[in-house]
């Protein structure tokens, strides 16, 4: 039996500072291949190579992945600081409108940190560019040693962080059995304002908006702002968000 197929955003990278190329963290395609039982099928995050429509024409979802670039404020509206960078606007460009085109096709849409952010700009939110500067609100950006630099080990890194509350009876809860969870965090920009078809599924302890859905969407279009690809195959709350994905695949790909 044929595989569904899932198309991974690349990011704009640049090899030893000469050669620009495309990348794709492999945890993000080993969650897709392990948990989804789908092929992950890297695409260019540039609208220059990346036709939307043959590329919707040719898998059965969509991963926005996180990456070290942020959404280029101009998209919602806040003015450009060299503190924020680096951006990608090749890809803000390309992942905005397919955010958009999945929803109204009713393709099967996950957005993970940075595709979560992406999917809350493509539908009318605003974000903080540094969402820790907020009073009252938790550094969410990824460890580092008392030198500055990120720390080395990926279990510190990617440790569960904080809660995150869920709604009652919304998707998220019922695709987890329940209404807390614990994440991971790695973000600096955060949702500021939602946009009207932005529902809120879960919240973490200090306030930042941390899963959502898109309103009225004929398929799977959820977002969480942790980084859910780094352990679905042992974690049992990443784990069934894959799943999830997956299902909606394999109902797509029969349709």
């Amino acid at each position: 039996m044929t595989k569904p197929v899932v198309g991974v955003i690349g990011n704009a990278h640049r090899v030893e500072n000469r050669f620009s190329t495309q990348m794709v963290g492999e945890r993000n395609l080993r969650a897709i291949a392990d948990v989804t039982g789908a092929l992950p099928l890297m695409f260019a995050g540039s609208p220059e190579i990346t036709d939307i429509d043959t590329l919707l024409e040719t898998v059965d979802g969509i991963l926005l992945t996180g990456a070290r670039a942020n959404v280029h404020p101009t998209r919602f509206g806040v003015q450009e600081d060299v503190r924020h960078e680096p951006y990608d606007q090749d890809r803000d460009a390309l992942a905005l409108a397919l955010a958009q085109r999945c929803v109204e096709r009713g393709v099967p849409l996950f957005g993970i940190c940075r595709g979560f952010q992406e999917m809350s700009v493509a539908f009318g939110c605003s974000l903080h560019p540094e969402i820790r500067e907020l009073p009252g609100r938790m550094n969410h950006r990824m460890p580092r040693l008392a030198n500055g630099e990120i720390h080395p080990d990926p279990l510190v890194i990617f440790a569960d962080r904080h809660e995150v509350t869920l709604v009652p009876d919304g998707i998220f809860a019922g695709l987890l059995g329940c209404e807390t969870i614990r994440v991971n965090s790695l973000h600096g920009q955060g949702i500021d304002r939602p946009g009207e078809r932005i529902v809120v599924e879960g919240v973490a302890e200090d306030g930042t908006i941390e899963a959502i859905r898109i309103a009225d969407a004929p398929g799977f279009a959820l977002g969480v702002q942790w980084h859910a690809e780094y352990d679905p195959q042992k974690n049992p709350v990443n784990r069934k968000l894959f799943e999830a994905f997956g299902q909606a695949l394999q109902a797509h790909s029969r349709d």
